[in-house]
């Protein structure tokens, strides 16, 4: 009866071409053949990740399978871990394709943080955060940051310092959570968070492999919607290798955002420029070279950041 082995061979095929896909990608090919085995049209696909608590519309997963974008923001990375478990997929076997995809384009430039390593540190924020009980919005809007990075004379990066202006957008927050991606190679467990104005260091927690520092700002009081606070804090670390650049990323647009690179005097680079990203799989856009100036550093200003990423490069040779 050869009705009644079709549907049997035709499943045999899926799923070879599903298992395929998982082992070498890409990514959207492997996401529509895993779409197809388990039957499900798009609208259904949309209607399980509500339930996991993510939003997103048939448009995007249809241009997901198709290649025609990727997955990029931290929700739709949400989306892609939540569809490894509405599609019976191994845990992490759809963003691995992501992140190899990413390697295999940057490969060239090793010494940049690359997409695995952001998409890897995206993941490890959201667990660290569980742990510590506090969503992903805090309850604040940035009205200013302005951020100080130090290079050490072995060109490591020694630290960093924030001053951060904000205005709760609900009532009730009374804290802050800091975070810190060392560079490739650093060790958390060796850096310090201290509290320099207006507030003090809470609970703290970290990650080795992908270098994921956070850490609790306890403002002392409760704000109202609508206060505002100033507040500023440290983080040291000098744990690394040599550094190349430092990126600081932004969800919701903001205010103003000011960043200077502050370099030893035995450690000067070559050349310096300034470069935005739409997120971190984006080509790099915007590069514009930085002189160093006579006190040993380089910065940029944005006035109204928008999502995406903004950072200063250095080259030393």
């Amino acid at each position: 009866m050869p009705h009644a082995t079709q549907p049997v061979e035709h499943h045999d095929l899926t799923t070879a071409e599903l298992d395929t896909a998982l082992r070498g990608g890409p990514f959207h090919v492997a996401l529509r053949a895993a779409i197809a085995a388990r039957g499900l049209p798009l609208q259904r696909v949309q209607h399980h990740l509500t339930r996991y608590g993510v939003k997103v519309g048939v448009t995007s997963l249809s241009y997901w399978q198709q290649g025609a974008r990727r997955p990029q923001r931290p929700e739709s990375l949400r989306a892609v871990r939540a569809l490894e478990e509405i599609l019976q997929l191994p845990e992490e076997s759809l963003i691995r394709l992501l992140a190899d995809a990413d390697d295999q384009r940057t490969g060239a430039r090793a010494a940049t943080r690359s997409y695995r390593s952001l998409v890897e540190a995206t993941g490890v924020l959201e667990r660290l955060l569980g742990e510590l009980d506090i969503p992903l919005d805090g309850g604040l809007h940035m009205l200013g940051h302005h951020e100080r990075v130090d290079i050490g004379p072995h060109r490591e990066l020694l630290g960093r310092e924030s001053h951060h202006i904000v205005r709760a957008h609900r009532d009730g927050v009374d804290r802050f959570v800091a975070v810190h991606h060392g560079d490739p190679g650093c060790a958390p467990d060796r850096m310090a968070v201290h509290a320099l104005e207006n507030c003090r260091t809470g609970r703290v927690r970290l990650h080795h492999d992908t270098g994921v520092l956070v850490a609790e700002l306890h403002f002392g009081a409760r704000l109202r919607a609508g206060d505002t606070y100033l507040f500023r804090y440290a983080v040291e670390d000098g744990t690394a290798g040599p550094s190349r650049e430092y990126v600081r990323g932004f969800g919701p647009a903001g205010g103003q955002y000011a960043l200077q690179v502050r370099f030893h005097e035995r450690a000067l680079p070559m050349r310096c420029h300034r470069f935005t990203q739409h997120s971190a799989a984006a080509p790099r856009s915007g590069r514009q070279e930085l002189p160093l100036t006579a006190h040993h550093s380089v910065h940029l200003v944005e006035p109204r950041v928008r999502s995406g990423i903004v950072g200063i490069g250095w080259d030393w040779e």
